[in-house]
């Protein structure tokens, strides 16, 4: 038997959730899939757990992060769903991950929508997840480790819609200011390779998702978003995303 974590995460928020719920269990494979090279080609025993964590873009799962799961294979193989979102809504996100996991033959036991701070709009959900949300977190791993060591786990339902909700990325994209001193980490680390490696301060705005790795690593803040379109975006959806919203667990 092998406990494995899956996530992909470009700022970390989703690792860091996946974590905190991986600590009941003995984690003994990690795959970050928001590597150029992660291995993908997996296939997992019917007595393997995987706990896959993903962010939800507008409401659906990253395109990217479902490429990279093309290959997997389960064998009535446990999962754990997490999908982490910034305060607004999930809308279709777990739904779309439970589908797609059904299909390669996983078997869902448990899953979490959690609050994180938000990717682009700090001041929404900051510092999440904090206290109370970690310790909700780990009760909720807890409860899920214990059920399926009795094996009383129920194959469960998550909530969501099917047409599953359109997402056309947001227009929203990151440029360089003369900070900028070439060292190509962004290049080096960005997900779906959008910025070129030659020229770090080039990027490819059609392949870009707007994931905010570059922003998040680049180690003399060169890179940016609009700060003005950031306001009027943050504006927008302000009324959604002010109160606190809480983790939604599904056992």
């Amino acid at each position: 038997m092998s406990n494995y974590m899956i996530y992909f995460s470009p700022t970390k928020s989703t690792e860091k959730i996946v974590k905190i719920i991986s600590k009941e269990f003995v984690v003994t494979n990690e795959i970050d899939l928001s590597k150029h090279d992660c291995k993908n080609d997996y296939s997992f025993g019917e007595e393997d757990l995987c706990i896959i964590g993903v962010p939800s873009y507008g409401g659906r799962v990253p395109s990217i992060a479902l490429k990279r799961m093309e290959k997997f294979i389960g064998n009535s193989t446990k999962v754990i769903l997490v999908v982490s979102y910034g305060n607004r809504a999930y809308d279709d996100t777990l739904k779309e991950l439970q589908d797609f996991v059904k299909e390669k033959g996983f078997v869902c036991v448990g899953a979490v929508a959690a609050v994180a701070e938000h990717s682009i709009m700090h001041k929404f959900a900051t510092n999440r997840p904090d206290d109370e949300d970690k310790l909700q977190l780990l009760d909720f791993s807890k409860q899920l480790k214990s059920r399926i060591g009795e094996e009383k786990y129920k194959i469960i339902s998550l909530l969501g819609n099917y047409p599953y909700r359109e997402y056309k990325g947001i227009p929203l994209k990151p440029h360089t200011t003369n900070k900028c001193t070439s060292c190509r980490l962004c290049a080096q680390l960005c997900p779906v390779g959008a910025i070129s490696s030659e020229n770090p301060r080039k990027l490819h705005k059609d392949e870009c998702i707007t994931c905010m790795r570059c922003i998040t690593i680049c180690p003399t803040k060169a890179k940016k978003l609009n700060s003005l379109l950031v306001q009027v975006a943050s504006k927008q959806i302000e009324k959604t995303c002010t109160d606190r919203k809480h983790n939604e667990i599904f056992i």
